[in-house]
């Protein structure tokens, strides 16, 4: 797997999204935990000029869903971007506590920026949240 658990004192890493993770969750939740599984390379095309860490949390269940905090690439007019094989576009306002669906499934999203203060999660906190190996070090540095 290619996501790590942290938690808010950043003393103990561990993997998280094993099966029993998973039963709770419905069928889209396991697609987009699947698709978190993968280690993708991004194509050549996406640069790291255009990408920045996210925090990207799935509302197609409930309130809470699971999530992850990795590098999302942005297409070059911005309207599009993409995370593991996944593209997100703007809900434009109409979703109700999430920003943002999936463009394959449609499946809603609540995507922003990691806050400083690691309470990334609508009703604050950072329990579960998942950290991608290769940003790990990055978030750390921004999170202070």
């Amino acid at each position: 797997m290619g996501n790590k658990n942290i938690n808010q004192n950043v003393k103990s890493v561990g993997i998280v999204g094993d099966g029993d993770d998973r039963m709770k969750w419905g069928r889209h939740i396991c697609h987009w935990m699947d698709k978190l599984d993968q280690e993708l390379e991004p194509p050549k095309e996406f640069r790291l000029s255009r990408s920045r860490i996210m925090y990207i949390e799935a509302k197609s269940e409930g309130l809470e869903g699971p999530a992850v905090i990795g590098r999302v690439y942005f297409s070059k007019s911005g309207k599009t971007f993409y995370y593991k094989g996944l593209k997100f576009q703007s809900l434009k306002g109409a979703g109700f506590k999430a920003n943002y669906f999936e463009i394959e499934s449609g499946d809603h999203f609540w995507i922003s920026g990691p806050r400083k203060d690691r309470n990334d999660r609508l009703y604050g906190g950072n329990s579960g949240v998942e950290i991608d190996n290769d940003v790990l070090d990055e978030y750390l540095a921004l999170v202070g």
